[in-house]
């Protein structure tokens, strides 16, 4: 059993036990920590609690995530792109159009099913479907991961994902012209009451949401940005951008229909940067942008 140990700051006081949770660990979906404290696996000043506890400044909160179940994902052996690999993390840019980790129903041809043949000892923290991954990108995103071999690598990653000092740059094609050279978007994301299978900006049941941008080039009707990483929430980039008038080009799911020709958002996660859980020395990465990017910034440039 693994502990996690957090204590109680006045930014959680006064906010559900369930909720403040899945903000201090942005790894843990709600539902998660709502089935964990079910089974009694979190305490309060040592006490189990029940999911509608109101936090108090100060309260000390454990959370004893249960020994995992037997593995049953098949490894299969792939051309994964390593861009760094020790014995406590490995960095690896995935390929536009594969998903992350698996899911029921679809548990082949996943990242993890080539983590797992590539290496045979990735931190099982994140429970039996999603071992080593401390963080995802979407499916029809682009770049780099880091991925924990251990509990140790696991555990200050994710910490360093709570502390807000991974760095993560991301590029983009958005619909529009940006006007300015710069910009923050702050803006809280959470669950579309109409659509649940998609986040939308609000203040109900969300959580703080910062991404920072830049713009590199403006073409006739699209413009090439950089985007910045404070928070990682789902879709983050995706629906900020959409929330300030610059939905993604090719985005199926916030974006306009008539797009450019690409399959799947325009986003590259190019730049990881964080600090080594054993060596504490920061390390960092960058990925060229693949070639289906380059090809759609070429046909806007000369389209220009």
């Amino acid at each position: 059993m693994t502990n996690f140990s957090y204590i109680i700051e006045s930014s959680e006081s006064k906010a559900r036990i369930d909720k403040a949770l899945a903000t201090l660990n942005e790894e843990w979906s709600r539902n998660q920590v709502q089935q964990w404290i079910k089974e009694g696996h979190v305490l309060v000043n040592g006490v189990a609690v029940k999911t509608n506890y109101k936090c108090q400044e100060g309260d000390e909160v454990i959370v004893k995530i249960p020994e995992l179940e037997e593995l049953d994902v098949v490894a299969e052996e792939m051309n994964l792109e390593v861009f760094y690999e020790d014995s406590d993390v490995l960095v690896v840019n995935k390929p536009r159009g594969m998903v992350v980790h698996p899911a029921p129903g679809h548990t082949s041809g996943t990242l993890v099913n080539g983590l797992m043949a590539h290496c045979t000892d990735l931190s099982g923290i994140n429970g039996v479907m999603r071992p080593g991954i401390v963080h995802r990108i979407d499916k029809d995103t682009s770049g780099l991961l880091m991925v924990a071999k251990n509990d140790m690598a696991h555990e200050s990653l994710v910490q360093q994902l709570v502390d807000k000092s991974v760095t993560r740059k991301y590029q983009a094609i958005v619909h529009g012209v940006i006007p300015h050279d710069f910009g923050t978007i702050d803006a809280p994301i959470g669950r579309d009451k109409k659509d649940r299978q998609s986040m939308t900006v609000t203040d109900e049941n969300s959580k703080k949401a910062v991404t920072h941008f830049r713009v590199i080039k403006r073409f006739k009707n699209f413009t090439h940005v950089e985007c910045q990483l404070e928070t990682g929430r789902t879709h983050q980039i995706r629906v900020h951008m959409k929330y300030i008038g610059y939905p993604l080009a090719g985005d199926p799911k916030y974006g306009p229909r008539k797009t450019l020709d690409i399959n799947g958002q325009a986003l590259h996660a190019g730049l990881l940067g964080f600090v080594h859980p054993r060596t504490k020395e920061y390390i960092e990465f960058e990925a060229p942008l693949p070639k289906e990017f380059i090809d759609v910034l070429d046909y806007l440039s000369k389209s220009n």
